[in-house]
């Protein structure tokens, strides 16, 4: 079952959204993202990036174009102790660049995930 928190915070017209799911293996991981992406929103999103640490095969990540937003994950599902849970940030690109705020945003949607945080409309910039 995935678990969606929506919207998660703005900033310069992007939109940042945040999902997850229980998954054991690389075919639970396909399936996650399979599934989400029968939403037509998160289908027609710009990224989605995701990371999950399987207790079996290890570390796996997905950048979907946005270079270094799966590692950021990763670490912090390593400093989080989650293993065998995907978590994927999902991005609608609002057709201004964000430098490095990007990853500061892609580290609130995670941390908003654990945290169980749902507020769903934080704006920033």
């Amino acid at each position: 079952m995935i678990r969606k928190l929506g919207i998660v915070l703005s900033d310069r017209g992007s939109k940042y959204a945040v999902s997850g799911a229980a998954v054991r293996d690389r075919a639970g991981v396909d399936a996650v993202l399979k599934e989400l992406m029968r939403d037509k929103a998160y289908a027609k999103a710009t990224h989605n990036t995701w990371g999950v640490l399987l207790s079996e095969a290890g570390p796996l990540k997905g950048d979907d174009g946005e270079a270094g937003a799966g590692m950021v994950i990763l670490r912090m599902l390593e400093r989080a102790g989650l293993a065998d849970h995907l978590i994927v940030v999902t991005r609608w690109y609002g057709g201004k660049h964000l430098g490095g705020d990007r990853f500061r945003h892609v580290q609130t949607c995670v941390s908003a995930y654990l945290e169980g945080d749902g507020d769903g409309g934080k704006e920033t910039g």
